[in-house]
């Protein structure tokens, strides 16, 4: 099953991919949807949309927490030259900082460092805690897509990276959530990541070092994991500020990231003074205009 939310005027609504078409829910977003449950009575299809003309908003608002895991992958790890961590490292972010699959990433004006990485996304579908690997496993709700993008001169100006993760609408995260029976629990799908059409990542889930399970039954023990909240699990090799020379993100470039079995993310890149979402329908011509009159 393929869920996600979709714009629908100035609202949003739970929606569920069927065919070329989305077929939306009761429910107001996905995580309105995963705390009521995936009971049949809440997944009644309305009014169906055309995949092609819907225009998804973020995946999960409103999460009641967003964990983020550094250096996961084999192959990031001897690309920063450092042996793999015996323990996930992770940092968070905030609500303000997810944005649609579709909307343009927000560049901050204070820096010229911003660096595309590509996750696999964990939304969680129950309440846990102290949980064992089975409940973990269990308590996965499905898979998406992220681009955990990093201001990495704000990252590094001290040991903790949150101020360099967490800026305002600078997270994309969608199209959609792919639950775990239709990619085997994300064992071996490919992630790739390009900038205007030029690949810079391409990994697989099978390098990473903690499986989803793993991070879920691991942050579990610390905090109560709730439905809707999202874990990005890592990127692999390739990021920009390892390159040389280095490579960061401007205005006016596209992001693509994307996931086998699961979707792509398509993310135009504007200074955050212009930042406004991906509008449907005749908003589309109204964010124009607002985009123009500033």
């Amino acid at each position: 099953m393929r869920l996600a939310t979709i714009r629908v005027g100035s609202t949003t609504q739970a929606a569920v991919a069927e065919g070329d078409k989305y077929r939306l829910l009761e429910s107001r977003d996905l995580v309105d949807l995963l705390r009521a449950g995936l009971s049949p009575s809440n997944l009644r299809p309305q009014k169906a949309i055309p995949c092609e003309t819907a225009i998804p908003a973020t995946l999960v608002p409103r999460p009641s927490k967003i964990l983020c895991v550094g250096l996961n992958y084999r192959s990031h790890a001897g690309q920063m030259g450092v042996q793999p961590p015996s323990f996930p490292g992770m940092w968070a972010k905030f609500p303000s900082s997810l944005i649609g699959a579709r909307d343009p990433i927000a560049l901050p004006r204070v820096s010229d460092q911003c660096d595309y990485e590509v996750e696999l996304g964990i939304v969680i579908g129950k309440s846990i805690r102290y949980a064992s690997r089975t409940e973990s496993r269990d308590a996965i709700a499905g898979y998406t897509v992220c681009n955990d993008v990093s201001v990495r001169d704000w990252q590094f100006r001290t040991r903790e990276a949150l101020q360099g993760k967490a800026w305002d609408n600078m997270t994309p995260v969608g199209p959609v959530l792919v639950t775990p029976d239709e990619v085997s629990h994300a064992e071996d799908l490919r992630v790739e990541c390009y900038v205007d059409g030029v690949k810079l990542q391409d990994g697989r889930t099978s390098d990473l070092i903690f499986s989803p399970t793993e991070l879920v039954s691991y942050i579990s023990t610390f905090t109560t994991l709730e439905p809707g909240d999202l874990i990005l699990t890592g990127t692999p090799s390739g990021v920009g500020f390892k390159r040389t020379p280095p490579r960061y993100l401007l205005a006016g470039q596209t992001v693509t990231t994307k996931i086998e079995d699961i979707g792509e993310l398509i993310n135009t890149c504007v200074a955050d003074r212009d930042w406004a979402p991906a509008a449907c329908g005749t908003d589309r011509a109204v964010a124009a205009a607002n985009i123009a009159a500033r």
